[in-house]
């Protein structure tokens, strides 16, 4: 019987075992996944087409603006109220005028009448008429982008003034969309072309002629804004906007 001293120490179990299997499941998962991306890319190549979106967006700025503005007069008679209306609109033209506006580029609508009838402490229309309410409208257009964003902040001054005047939020447009929206529409099948071209190389087969080729309604927002809608969308609110336009290619794939 050997000593106590010369008894064999235990050793450490051999750590090959968890090795192997470690990477026996490693070995597994990448034949699995080589497997699930042979299965796609054959199934690639057995179909003859691939349908890719592919979008285009540009930022541009309005050109033409529309400002409209109204004055109104109430008073116990028609008289009496056109009689005040008609102060109104000609220190408002003279405000226009001031502000090097051209009269060409200002429009004013006839004047709408308003009958205020008389009610009871009930609520009831007794029948009869105890005040008019004249209004009239004014609107101007002009390429003037800036000046014209200046006047209508300004316009505050006819209110100080005692003016009844009210003024509509400006409305900002771009009038060279016919041909920026072919432009986009080139842009955007480029874009869904060189998406279908990374696909279809990955496989080793060729991305061939169009079949099919499908626009999304236009996009026109405000800059950097992410407001979509289904029927398009169309920003007046803003100077500065972004156009996106959307298509869905099909190609062939050979």
């Amino acid at each position: 019987m050997l000593p106590e001293s010369a008894a064999p120490t235990p050793r450490e179990k051999p750590q090959f075992p968890q090795l192997f299997s470690g990477m026996l499941a490693l070995s597994i998962a990448l034949v699995g996944s080589a497997y699930l991306a042979g299965n796609a890319l054959r199934s690639l190549r057995s179909n003859d087409t691939l349908t890719v979106i592919g979008s285009a967006t540009r930022p541009i700025r309005s050109d033409f603006v529309i400002w409209r503005s109204s004055v109104s007069s109430q008073q116990a008679t028609l008289p009496l109220a056109y009689q005040e209306l008609k102060r109104y609109n000609e220190r408002v033209r003279t405000y226009f005028k001031s502000k090097n506006i051209p009269d060409d580029a200002i429009s004013i609508s006839a004047i709408e009448t308003q009958p205020i009838p008389e009610t009871n402490s009930s609520g009831v229309q007794t029948g009869k008429t105890i005040a008019y309410r004249l209004l009239q409208r004014f609107e101007i257009r002009s390429k003037d982008i800036d000046a014209i964003t200046g006047i209508a902040r300004s316009s505050t001054d006819l209110i100080n003034e005692g003016i009844p005047f009210t003024s509509d939020p400006a409305e900002y447009l771009y009038t060279q969309l016919s041909q920026l929206r072919v432009d986009m529409i080139s842009e955007a099948t480029k874009d869904a072309k060189a998406r279908g071209e990374a696909i279809v190389n990955v496989s080793g087969s060729r991305l061939g002629t169009i079949r099919k080729a499908e626009t999304d309604v236009f996009q026109i927002t405000a800059r950097y804004s992410t407001e979509v809608s289904n029927s398009g969308s169309y920003n007046t609110t803003s100077i500065d906007k972004d156009i996106r336009a959307v298509v869905a290619i099909t190609f062939a794939v050979e």
